[in-house]
């Protein structure tokens, strides 16, 4: 039984390879890391807790609203896991690193059947009460579709920088340099 088990499974895969024509040639995958840089009028211990999933959305607009899955009550952690909604698509976030003594956030997010997104923070603090933040987008499709979200949403990333600044001057103006550790 084992033997027609293994013929089968031999034939399907012949079958397979001799369908697609040799001059078929798979879509690559996109992949594309951009970057970009702002500085935040605090010190690093406030600067901080606005790029976490929750002090983020003191700036960040409506269309940041993390939804949290774990924890709860919801609070920022490595390790924590909630979903964000892009346009039709529900992404499941990941926070891999919220490591405040090594400066360093990192996030994963999935959107189903199209691409992978790590995004990495880094802090610097440059005086004071002034903080560099680096931040590093790197998309992968994970299919030939997602090839389209990776150009788009890359394209995106090389104007955050400066919405960004724009958006966090604006919410620490008018909340006289929030927030308070």
């Amino acid at each position: 039984m084992k033997a027609i088990v293994v013929a089968i499974a031999a034939v399907a895969c012949m079958t397979n390879a001799f369908a697609q024509s040799p001059t078929q040639v798979a879509e690559p995958l996109a992949r594309q890391t951009t970057s970009f840089e702002l500085v935040v009028r605090l010190r690093f211990a406030q600067a901080a807790l606005l790029f976490g999933p929750l002090g983020e959305r003191a700036w960040a607009g409506g269309h940041w609203n993390p939804e949290f899955i774990y924890p709860k009550p919801a609070h920022d952690e490595q390790g924590a896991v909630f979903s964000i909604h892009h346009g039709p698509y529900t992404a499941t976030w990941v926070c891999t690193a919220f490591d405040l003594e090594a400066r360093h956030f990192q996030y994963v997010y999935f959107l189903p059947g199209l691409m992978v997104t790590t995004i990495d923070v880094y802090f610097k603090p440059v005086d004071a009460n002034k903080t560099a933040v680096n931040v590093i987008y790197a998309r992968t499709a994970i299919a030939p579709e997602g090839n389209a979200h990776v150009a788009a949403m890359s394209d995106g990333d090389k104007k955050a920088g400066g919405e960004w600044q724009q958006a966090i001057d604006e919410y620490l103006a008018k909340n006289a340099g929030a927030p308070n550790p």
